[in-house]
Order: structure tokens, then C-alpha cells, then sequence
């Protein structure tokens, strides 16, 4: 009987699953749906997400899978926004109930999602945070950043809650009924205040400034296991082993980059050019505030140099909402996933030396 690996992506504005046949190695089902989960305060620049339709929407894309497959799958892989941050209590993070295609899981006792979009953290108040020792600038948007943030602005919001993790963490940890977090490197370094060298978090220093290092989760390698499901998932079995959660970026460089020679360009809610470092790359003692490239762990103990715009996706899906506002005004309904899915076939399908002559 085939067997089935189901990877999760908890991106920013989508959540994609995937079933993947272990024998041929060939992608058999997928779905896709936007979250609808922004949640903007402008008075501080915030960008927050609600926690509960982001895991509305993906037990939404879970249920769409094939029932059978779905009960012979024996991994699960799960990625995300990497520097994006939410709370939850140690035991009472979610809530299991029966659903129509199984078991599933609702958020309690969580806060928003803070994304890595977040704009609370400005430059003034970035420049009183104590410096790091890391490779790694922090910046607003950072886990880290955001419980400063929260020290000095909210401190009674922190003492509500005892675990924090990225959204894809959140989600490997209610999946193994697990009371803390586990985090990987590639996740711990865009937090912020987290030594890549050593695999450790900067606890002296953060402790020094008053911080919840209660909060920080334990670090593994990319590509260890957090745990094995708690019990049945829409159909998945108990004691199904998960992966820790892994960076979004990472793992769209890892789906695509066939030689180390490779660059690749990733095109989502942001946008990224990333290539492999060599093997016996050293890290920079400190980080340059000037430089446009930062090194970002991959695995196996090697980096990825990653330059990064942070618009791309943001572009592509104003270009969306565009062209669908212009679609409704002629009387013509077009879902937003439909549009990106010709986009992408068009682009597709232009002619190489049209590229090179653009």
C-alpha cells in the first residue's frame, strides 16, 4: 500500500498542502487557500494575523485531500514565515474536537500572529535594544524584537502566556500535544539574538535586559523530528512522526536548487535571490548594517546568502487584487488562487529570448 508524506506551508498569505508519494517521489495532490487573516492596526504599525482562521484555513485545506491517502500518511513536514511570532499557555494552547473529516484542532489561549511584516519595532526604539551576538542584524518583524516591544509597552501581555514560537512551530507543537516549543536553527535565526555558530540563544545578554528567556524555545537541527502526532488528524494516524518546523525559504531553495552551483529566485510575499555558500564558508564576526546579503542557515551546517527585497510578492499580489476587482466589474468571477496559477503559466511560457531581449 503507498505511503504518503504531507508537508505544510503556513506562508503569509496562503497555506499550501502537499501529498507526496514516498516511493515515486512525485507530488500526487495539492491545494491551496488564502488565509483572509490580516488584522491591521495602524496606530502602532502593526501586522498582526488571527491565529484562529489561519488554523481555520488550514484544517480547510487539510479536509480537501483525499481521505484515503490522508490515512496512510506517515511523515509530516511543516514550514513558514520564519520571523513572525505567537504566544500560547503551555497546556491549553488548542482545543481537539471532531470534525467532519476527523479530529482537528482550534487555537485557545493563543494570541495574534505577529508577522514578520510587523512595523512596531521602529529604528528609534531598535537602536535602545542591546547588540547581539550573531551574524544576524535584528529588525523589526523579529520575534525577538517583538517581545522587547512588548516589555516596554504591554508587560502585562507577556505574563499571559509561558510558550512562543513562529505560527509553523505553534502548529508541530499542538499536532504532538507538546507543553513547550522546539525550534529549529533556520526558524532561531530570524528571530534574532541567536548565535548560528554555537546554536545558541544570546541567553547572557537577554537576560542582562530583563527579557523572558522563558519564552525562547529549544533549539534542534534542521531536519530532526519534533515529536509524533498526539493522536488522529483528519484521518492521519496517532503517533505519526512530525519534522520540526523549517524556514519557508529554505525550503523553497531546497525544492528547486539541483547543483550548489545554482541561484534561485523566489517570488512569494516577498522576494529572495539565494545561493549556497561553499561548504567551508566562515561567517562574518559581526553583522555589516550596510550590506544588502545575510547568511541565513540552510542544512548540514551550511548557509544560504539571500538577498532580499521584500516586495516581490507584494507587487504580485496587488497585481491580483487588481486584476480580480477588474474581473468582478465585468461580471466575471475568478478566485485570487486561479489568477496567480495564470500568471504563473504565462510567465511560463514566454519564450526564453523574450526574457533575454526584456
Amino acid at each position: 500500500m503507498a505511503k504518503y508524506v504531507l508537508g505544510i506551508d503556513m506562508g503569509t498569505t496562503s497555506i499550501k498542502v502537499v501529498l507526496l508519494d514516498l516511493s515515486s517521489k512525485a507530488v500526487t495532490d495539492s491545494f491551496t487557500l488564502p488565509t483572509n487573516a490580516d488584522i491591521i492596526n495602524n496606530e502602532v504599525h502593526a501586522k498582526e494575523q488571527d491565529t484562529v482562521q489561519v488554523i481555520k484555513t488550514l484544517n480547510e485545506c487539510i479536509a480537501f485531500l483525499p481521505k484515503d491517502k490522508l490515512l496512510n500518511v506517515s511523515r509530516i513536514g511543516v514550514s513558514g514565515q520564519m520571523h513572525g511570532i505567537v504566544f500560547w499557555k503551555s497546556q491549553t494552547g488548542c482545543d481537539w474536537t471532531d470534525g467532519d473529516s476527523g479530529q482537528l484542532f482550534r487555537p485557545k489561549d493563543t494570541s495574534q500572529l505577529i508577522t514578520w511584516q510587523d512595523g512596531r519595532c521602529n529604528s528609534d526604539f531598535l537602536a535602545t535594544l542591546p547588540k547581539p551576538n550573531s551574524h544576524l542584524n535584528v529588525a523589526t518583524g523579529y520575534g525577538c524584537s517583538t517581545i522587547f516591544w512588548y516589555m516596554k509597552n504591554r508587560p502585562g501581555f507577556l505574563s499571559d502566556f509561558m510558550v512562543a514560537g513562529t505560527i509553523h512551530d505553534y502548529v508541530v507543537s499542538m499536532l504532538c500535544g507538546s507543553e513547550s516549543c522546539v525550534m529549529t536553527d533556520q526558524n532561531a535565526a530570524s528571530w534574532g539574538y541567536f548565535n548560528t555558530g554555537t546554536n545558541q540563544w544570546n541567553i547572557d545578554i537577554l537576560k542582562e535586559a530583563g527579557f523572558p528567556v522563558h519564552l525562547l524555545p529549544g533549539c534542534v537541527p534542521s531536519g530532526c523530528l519534533a515529536g509524533q502526532t498526539c493522536c488522529e488528524w483528519h484521518g492521519i494516524p496517532a503517533n505519526t512522526p512530525v519534522g520540526a518546523a523549517l524556514g519557508d525559504l529554505q525550503c523553497s531553495v531546497y525544492s528547486c536548487m539541483t547543483d550548489r552551483t545554482d541561484a534561485v529566485l523566489n517570488i512569494s510575499t516577498s522576494a529572495q535571490l539565494s545561493y549556497a555558500m561553499p561548504l567551508d564558508f566562515t561567517l562574518p564576526n559581526c553583522p555589516d548594517p550596510n550590506s544588502t546579503i545575510s547568511y541565513f542557515p540552510y542544512f548540514n551546517g551550511s548557509y544560504l546568502a539571500v538577498a532580499a527585497s521584500l516586495n516581490g510578492g507584494n507587487v504580485m499580489a496587488n497585481l491580483v487584487g487588481m486584476l480580480s476587482g477588474w474581473m468582478n466589474e465585468l461580471g466575471v468571477e475568478l478566485s485570487d488562487s486561479s489568477l496567480y496559477e495564470k500568471l504563473i503559466k504565462c510567465a511560463l511560457a514566454v519564450d526564453s529570448s523574450d526574457l533575454r531581449a526584456t
